[in-house]
């Protein structure tokens, strides 16, 4: 059955006909294709075209899809069983695991998202300090919890509403918005709430406004603010974790958050999330505190499996740096294409995550990402589709790279998109 097929079905059954609202194409134009099978760097769609993959199912294919070790290890738990509902030996080797590789983190809990871990974080962080406020950053998207559904970024920003309906005032009242990059508003944040602000969440490096890296000194700036206001740190790391290095933004930075806030690559391409920091903040969740947090499904036995093998083979490859050489090939060659064209361009590469901003502003917070020239970046999108690379359908997401690009899909993606920056 072809994408159009699919997505007519679909339609009639699924809101948008996605279960995720980034799937869909409205920002670009056009229908989302489906998917049937993926391998390595590449997606195989319904209709059998094979496209170059630099969503990598928006962060986690760290190691490129359906990798051998992953699915072994899968098979092998499934073997096991699917969910005990007990303690089972993989969330053990999983915790051993992040508390080895993360800095910050002295105990950690597991739980089924991203948005489980940043909600139940700023829980956490209102229950240790008794305090109601927390700050978040304009274009940053932590999950879709009614918290921080606040001037968000990713989905929320790319349809155009980067505030949702059906989250109370009072609720948006407890959040403090201010930009990325800007001290002097955070400054004037803690002024106006003194006392009150039981945490400031962030995205170290942000990549839900496309990828944007904060200005040197600016995350120990925050470092030292919130220590000295009593307020918790909360690295949000569910993309950049394990991805820009083993211990993440932080390690890169040498910043220690109080909490950090973890997803995707530790769950090997099945569904996850984890948050943890301090012990003393920490040990306020239930069983041992007042902060209550559950979950039937949390620590998956067949979640874990599969994250433990992906982190195992990053602990043995380290490939970080041969990553980084991945991004800078990509970069170089946009660069070099809207260079030879005339087109003015911003492309933030860090490792594995990059972005394109058709602007000459340089890019440092939401704002200036607004500068791209978004219908630009629709047509460029299309005509990397055409010719078989795919980038997320949004000018406002990052872009990822794996291990599988390595060898004949990079250079071929670097043809492509040269070639599609031509007929810009």
């Amino acid at each position: 059955m072809s994408s159009s097929d699919l997505f007519a079905r679909a339609l009639q059954l699924i809101p948008g006909g996605v279960n995720s609202p980034v799937r869909a194409f409205r920002s670009v134009g056009g229908a989302p294709f489906f998917v049937k099978a993926a391998r390595g760097a590449t997606l195989v769609t319904a209709d059998d075209r094979e496209l170059i993959d630099f969503v990598c199912t928006w962060g986690p294919a760290i190691h490129g899809h359906n990798h051998p070790r992953i699915k072994a290890a899968i098979a092998d738990a499934l073997e096991r069983g699917t969910s005990f509902g007990t303690p089972n030996p993989y969330e053990v080797e999983m915790a051993e695991l992040i508390v080895k590789f993360v800095p910050s983190i002295q105990k950690v809990r597991m739980c089924n998202s991203g948005t489980e871990a940043t909600m139940s974080a700023i829980r956490l962080a209102r229950g240790f300090t008794k305090r109601d406020k927390i700050i978040k950053f304009a274009g940053c998207y932590h999950g879709h919890s009614d918290s921080l559904l606040v001037a968000a970024g990713s989905g929320a920003l790319t349809h155009g509403n980067p505030d949702s309906a059906g989250v109370p005032a009072a609720f948006a009242r407890e959040t403090v918005v201010v930009p990325y990059n800007d001290r002097a508003a955070l400054d004037a944040a803690f002024a106006a709430n003194p006392g009150q602000i039981a945490g400031v969440i962030i995205e170290a490096y942000c990549g839900n406004v496309g990828f944007i890296m904060p200005d040197a000194g600016y995350l120990q700036y925050l470092r030292d603010i919130t220590a000295k206001h009593g307020t918790v740190l909360i690295f949000d790391e569910v993309m950049t974790g394990f991805r820009l290095a083993k211990g993440g933004v932080q390690e890169l930075e040498k910043i220690t958050p109080d909490l950090t806030t973890l997803g995707k690559i530790i769950g090997g391409g099945l569904p996850v999330g984890a948050f943890g920091g301090r012990a003393d903040i920490m040990d306020c969740l239930a069983p041992l505190g007042p902060v209550y947090q559950a979950g039937t499904l949390s620590g998956n036995p067949l979640a874990m499996a599969a994250g433990i093998a992906g982190l195992r083979l990053l602990e043995e490859q380290n490939p970080y740096a041969r990553l980084d050489a991945l991004g800078r090939k990509l970069r170089d060659a946009v660069l070099a294409a809207c260079k030879a064209k005339g087109i003015a361009v911003q492309v933030p590469q860090c490792g594995s995550m990059f972005s394109i901003f058709f602007t000459p502003t340089p890019v440092r917070d939401y704002a200036t990402a607004l500068t791209g020239n978004k219908q630009l970046f629709n047509r460029f999108f299309h005509a990397c589709l055409a010719k078989g690379v795919y980038l997320a359908p949004s000018a406002y997401e990052a872009a990822f790279l794996s291990t599988a690009h390595e060898g004949p899909a990079i250079d071929r993606a670097c043809e492509i998109m040269s070639a599609a920056i031509a007929e810009l």
